[in-house]
Parts: C-alpha cells; structure tokens; sequence
C-alpha cells in the first residue's frame, strides 16, 4: 500500500504548517473508497503527525480541525481497502471557502465543478 503522504507533499504541508495564519489552499485530499469520509488537508504541525484541514466523517457535520496522521494510518490499516490518496485533487481556493462550502451541503462538495468531491457519489 502506498504512503498516504509522499516527501514532496509532506514538505509543503510543513511549510504550510509554519504559517498557521494564513488561509491555505488543501494540498492533499484522503478519502476512504467504501465509506463516507473524506479529509481535506492543508498543513502539517513540525511533530510530523498533527495535521490541519477540513474532516468530513459522514455525519453531515464536516469541520476545520487536527487529525493525527498516525491515528489516519491505523485507520486505513484496519480497513479491506485502505484509505487513499486522490492523486487527481488539486485545491483551487482557501480551505475556508472548502469549509463554507462544506457546512451549508453537509459534506465536501467540489468547488466550480460539478455535485461532490465524495467518490462514492
């Protein structure tokens, strides 16, 4: 199974993680292909393992918060297909607009594209 995060995206979510001021655009979306949830990741604390963007579970309460990237691996680990990596996804605005977005639809939704970011439809 491959990583979650490869080296170069791990770098610029660190380097996202040292201004946690500003309004960054997701980098990395995970996303589980037999459940509902859904992360949208934008910036990685110094430790390495605490992560911030917006979460969406499947409760139709997605929010901005942390995440612990060991706790995500666990998770995948746990599953028949493990969580993966949309190689496609490539954020086009602030993970703000991703989370106004995302509260009035009750989920994650694609931004100037069509329905929803959730593969499963």
């Amino acid at each position: 199974m491959p990583p979650l995060i490869d080296a170069a995206t791990r770098e610029l979510l660190l380097a996202n993680g040292r201004e946690p001021e500003r309004d960054h655009h997701p980098v990395l979306k995970l996303f589980n292909p037999m459940g509902p949830a859904t992360w949208l990741i934008c910036a990685m604390e110094a430790d390495g393992d605490t992560l911030y963007g917006l979460c969406d579970l499947g409760f139709c309460e997605p929010e901005l918060g942390y995440v612990s990237l060991d706790e995500l691996k666990e998770v995948s680990a746990g599953l028949a297909i493990g969580l993966e990596r949309d190689l496609s996804f490539r954020g086009t605005h602030p993970i703000s607009v991703y989370a106004q977005a995302a509260r009035g639809a009750g989920r994650i939704v694609e931004l100037g594209k069509g329905p929803d970011m959730n593969p499963r439809g």
